[in-house]
């Protein structure tokens, strides 16, 4: 019986570790297992907890920090660019102004020199008409006394041509009447 009885346990040894076996291959994945589950939602929310706590009292306040220097920064660049804006405004504005005040000083000179200009140009034809009128005057005499000069020669030349011609003539001219005779002739 001794026997039997090993026999017998042994085949109670080996259907307990077949059907211990089955239970485990029929579970399938141990996450499935609903006697674990307790022990899984007790470390599910234990890790939820420790990774809430980090990111909220580590990650979220850097990002944060970031995030409000990101926005200072850019809210400052806003301004100075505005601020420089403005100077550019100002500066265009003082530039169009000198520009301005550039044009009208440069039209004045331009209307300066032409007045002094037109003031030398009116001095300088003043002294060339008052020579021009002096050399006139002076030629005008000069032509009279020409003109002059030419009627008394003209007078000589005729008398001296109207004595030859007597003379030619066959005729001895007196000198008083030939000289009236010319001279009634040259007046007209």
């Amino acid at each position: 019986m001794a026997t039997e009885t090993t026999q017998g346990d042994g085949l109670a040894d080996a259907t307990g570790v077949a059907a211990h076996s089955a239970t485990e291959q029929s579970a399938g994945m141990p996450q499935l297992d609903f006697s674990t589950w307790g022990n899984q939602i007790f470390w599910l929310v234990i890790a939820l907890v420790v990774l809430y706590l980090i990111l909220s009292r580590v990650a979220l306040p850097r990002i944060g920090a970031v995030l409000a220097e990101r926005q200072g920064t850019i809210t400052n660049d806003i301004a100075a660019a505005e601020d420089l804006k403005a100077k550019a405004k100002e500066a265009e504005a003082a530039y169009d102004k000198a520009l301005a005040d550039a044009r009208t000083e440069a039209h004045g000179i331009v209307a300066k020199a032409k007045e002094d200009i037109q003031a030398d140009l009116d001095a300088a034809i003043a002294k060339a008409d008052a020579e021009i009128a002096a050399k006139t005057a002076e030629s005008e005499k000069a032509i009279a006394e020409i003109r002059a000069g030419a009627l008394e020669s003209v007078q000589e030349v005729a008398n001296d041509a109207a004595k030859e011609i007597v003379a030619v003539l066959g005729g001895k001219a007196d000198e008083k009447a030939v000289e009236a005779a010319v001279a009634a002739r040259l007046k007209g």
